[in-house]
C-alpha cells in the first residue's frame, strides 16, 4: 500500500515539475502570436493550427476561397521566424526539378554540378498543390516524409525545421488534379478556412490602406528555437488511457460495427491508417504545449481531431448522395467512443 502512495506522490511531482518547465519553454508563443497578430487579422484557428504543425513536426495542408490570408500567414510565420522561406506557384506545367533541383553541366570545368531547388528551406509554400500532375505532387513525398531529396544520385538532408504548407482552392474545378490519398495522408494536419467577421474585415481594410504601411513583423525566433521547444513537446505526458482513446477513435473510423455504429459500415469507404493515430497523438501533446499544460487530456484530442482525421476518412457515394461528410462521420465517433 505504501508503495502505491510512493508511486502517486513521485508521480504528481513529476507532472508538477514538467507543468513549470512547459509555462517555461512555451513563453514565446505569446510573443509569436502577438507578431502574427500584426499582419493576420482574426483566423485565430489557422494561426492555432500552423503552431501545431510547426512544434510537431507536421505539414499542414490549407484549403479556402482566394483572398483568405492563406500565403501571408505563412509567409509572417516564417519571417517572425526568421528561417528560410520558398514559395512554389504550382501550374500544370511544372516538373519535379523545379522543385527539388537538378544536376547541370558545366562545359567549362566539364563536370556536373548540383542546383538545388526551392525545396531547401524552412518554410516551403506549396501555392494551389492541387494544380499540378500527380508526379510533380509526388516529387514533394520524400521531402515530406523523409526529409531528405535524392538529386541525381545524391542524398541532401533538408533545413531543419522543414515545414511544408501547402494550400488549395476548393471553388476552381477546372485544371486541377485532386490529390492521391496518398499525398494527403502526409499531411498533419487539414484546415478549412472561413471567411472574417464583419469588424475583422474593417481592421484588414483599414490595415491595407493605411498611410503607415503595412505592418511590419519582427524576427523574435530563431528555428533554433523552434528545435528546441520540439523536444520539449515530445516531453509532454500522454496517460495510456488517452493513448486507448486515440486508437478507439481511429478504429471506430474503420470498425465502426465494433463501436455502436453500424449505420457508418456503407458510408466509410477506408478509414484512417497508423499515420492518423501518431498524428493525432502528436498533434495533442503540441495543443497541451500551446495550452501551457504539460500533460494530455481528452479535450485537447478532441480539438484537433477534426483537422487530423476530415483528409484521412474515405466517404462512399452512398455518403454523398445523403450529403454525410468525414466531418460528420467524425462528430458521430466523438459522441459515440467513451472519453477516459
Amino acid at each position: 500500500m505504501e508503495t502505491t502512495i510512493e508511486k502517486v506522490e513521485t508521480s504528481s511531482v513529476d507532472i508538477k515539475a514538467l507543468n513549470e518547465k512547459i509555462q517555461e519553454s512555451s513563453a514565446f508563443l505569446d510573443l509569436l502570436t502577438l507578431e502574427m497578430g500584426k499582419v493576420i487579422i482574426g483566423q485565430k484557428n489557422m494561426v492555432e493550427k500552423l503552431l501545431i504543425g510547426l512544434l510537431s513536426n507536421g505539414h499542414v495542408l490549407l484549403e479556402g476561397v482566394p483572398g483568405l490570408a492563406k500565403t501571408l500567414a505563412i509567409k509572417t510565420l516564417s519571417d517572425a521566424i526568421d528561417g528560410v522561406f520558398s514559395r512554389v506557384q504550382f501550374t500544370p506545367d511544372l516538373l519535379p526539378a523545379d522543385i527539388v533541383g537538378t544536376v547541370i553541366y558545366n562545359p567549362k570545368k566539364e563536370e556536373f554540378s548540383v542546383k538545388k531547388g526551392p525545396i531547401f528551406a524552412n518554410f516551403l509554400l506549396a501555392d494551389e498543390i492541387n494544380r499540378s500532375p500527380a508526379k510533380v505532387q509526388s516529387a514533394l513525398l520524400e521531402a515530406m516524409q523523409e526529409k531528405q531529396v535524392t538529386i541525381g544520385d545524391t542524398t541532401f538532408e533538408l533545413p531543419k525545421p522543414f515545414l511544408v504548407l501547402a494550400t488549395q482552392n476548393p471553388i476552381d474545378q477546372e485544371g486541377t488534379y485532386p490529390l492521391p490519398e496518398a499525398q494527403v495522408d502526409r499531411f498533419m494536419l487539414k484546415v478549412v478556412l472561413d471567411y472574417p467577421t464583419k469588424e475583422e474585415e474593417k481592421i484588414i481594410i483599414r490595415n491595407n490602406i493605411s498611410a503607415q504601411g503595412f505592418p511590419k513583423v519582427n524576427k523574435i525566433l530563431t528555428p533554433h528555437d523552434i528545435l528546441k521547444a520540439r523536444e520539449v513537446v515530445k516531453e509532454v505526458y500522454m496517460d495510456e488511457k488517452i493513448e486507448q482513446y486515440i486508437v478507439d477513435i481511429v478504429f471506430a473510423t474503420r470498425t465502426p460495427k465494433e463501436y455502436g455504429l453500424p449505420e457508418y459500415e456503407n458510408l466509410i469507404s477506408f478509414g484512417g491508417s497508423p499515420r492518423a493515430s501518431i498524428n493525432l497523438a502528436s498533434a495533442a501533446k503540441a495543443y497541451a504545449f500551446i495550452k501551457r499544460r504539460g500533460y494530455v487530456i481528452p479535450e485537447d484530442v478532441r480539438a484537433i481531431c477534426k483537422d487530423v482525421m476530415r483528409h484521412r476518412i474515405g466517404v462512399t457515394y452512398e455518403a454523398e448522395a445523403e450529403n454525410i461528410t468525414s466531418l460528420d462521420i467524425i462528430d458521430g465517433i466523438l459522441n459515440k467512443v467513451i472519453v477516459p
